[in-house]
């Protein structure tokens, strides 16, 4: 894009980047202050060597200057909707995307939730969305958006929930891996964009955004975000409010419960289809209860357990699944012969629940290879090696 030029980008964008950037790198300020807007645009990776990218037309071009990026559109819609799906209201804000995530969060109508009483087990009342997941929500659809479809970004306000939808496809695959694994991702759509919106503290690339988005949820004991990553765009839901009261006692009650945990709780509330481990995973807890697949949530099962409670709980009814942990180290050993303690940690680690310490996963991983030892199924050849006997 040669002939575009800092004269084409909005002069209070720029004020703002240089705001955040200051703030992102803190022992840079006296620096920044010093640079001219040819050196700060460099410097914070929007341009290159002085050229006008399109994403520095993007997050911080003129409106008018939107054509320098066609067919693309640099556009995020928001739409007010009734309880009958009806349209009462609509804006739309154009580049520079920087300062329209302001203007379009503030559009949104963050309303108090009142919970019902219920003793001190609930707040009296919370904003319907935390700020951060609304944010953190456009950006990521302004970090992702497939551009070349020449699409819009659309926020969508309902009484009770807000739904971010951008084009192109989820990159990572899934939400849950996200999650997870609580990571940088390793592949971007729009690597410099991202590395840009990074520089000017408009996302997180060094990963944990989605994670707090739904650590956000969970301390509001609302739903956690729901992700549709079905033709060709991404659509997120954030719920506003208590959809299960049951769920909402399992979270205040239960604050030791795993993420991973909440998550296919979440499912049953919804009633989305499990998977086996999940099911497995939620009865040992005695969560939930039904057969399959109508499971609810034993929200009085679980109300009475502490937290040591919780872990003995546990302790008793995973006895169960030590077959199953001694049958993964047999056939990891089948695989690969010697294996150091360490290796077979690794292989186990991620499967132990995480409501176990690190000590505890040392522990039972100790515990599970003594007791194949003792089976005569595998040896101790030294130097902490395993072997098949």
């Amino acid at each position: 894009m040669s002939s575009a030029t800092v004269d084409d980008l909005d002069q209070a964008a720029i004020a703002k980047a240089r705001e955040n950037y200051k703030n992102k790198f803190p022992e840079q300020v006296k620096d920044v202050d010093k640079w001219d807007d040819s050196t700060f645009l460099n410097k914070a990776k929007v341009t290159i060597k002085g050229e006008i990218t399109r994403t520095a037309i993007i997050l911080l071009g003129k409106s008018e200057s939107e054509h320098f990026i066609s067919p693309a559109e640099a556009k995020i819609r928001w739409v007010l909707k009734d309880s009958k799906g009806n349209d009462k209201d609509y804006h739309i804000e154009s580049c520079p995307l920087l300062l329209a995530v302001d203007r379009i969060y503030a559009k949104i109508r963050n309303l108090k939730y009142r919970y019902i009483k219920e003793g001190t087990l609930f707040p009296d009342e919370v904003d319907q969305y935390e700020p951060f997941v609304i944010r953190e929500a456009i950006n990521n659809c302004i970090a992702h958006q497939d551009y070349t479809k020449g699409g819009r970004i659309n926020v969508v306000e309902m009484e009770d929930q807000l739904i971010f939808t951008n084009l192109g496809g989820f990159i990572p695959g899934s939400v849950e891996k996200v999650v997870k694994e609580d990571a940088p991702e390793e592949h971007y759509r729009n690597r410099f964009l991202a590395t840009a919106m990074f520089n000017l503290k408009m996302v997180d690339t060094a990963g944990g955004g989605i994670r707090k988005m739904f650590n956000y949820q969970r301390e509001r004991f609302f739903p956690m975000p729901e992700y549709d990553l079905t033709g060709g765009k991404v659509k997120v839901t954030v719920i506003g409010k208590v959809l299960d009261l049951d769920f909402a006692r399992v979270l205040a009650r239960n604050p030791n419960l795993s993420l991973e945990q909440i998550i296919a709780l979440d499912k049953v509330q919804k009633r989305k289809k499990l998977t086996d481990e999940e099911i497995k995973n939620l009865k040992d807890f005695g969560l939930i209860e039904g057969r399959k697949p109508n499971y609810i949530i034993s929200a009085k099962v679980i109300a009475s357990l502490s937290d040591r409670e919780l872990k003995a709980h546990y302790i008793k009814h995973t006895k169960l699944e030590d077959e199953h942990y001694k049958k993964l180290i047999i056939e990891y050993l089948k695989k690969f012969g010697k294996s150091h303690r360490k290796d077979i940690e690794r292989v186990l680690w991620d499967k132990l629940p995480d409501i176990l310490t690190e000590a505890q996963k040392k522990n039972k991983i100790g515990n599970l290879l003594s007791a194949l030892r003792m089976e005569g199924k595998i040896r101790n050849s030294g130097y902490s090696e395993w072997s098949l006997i």
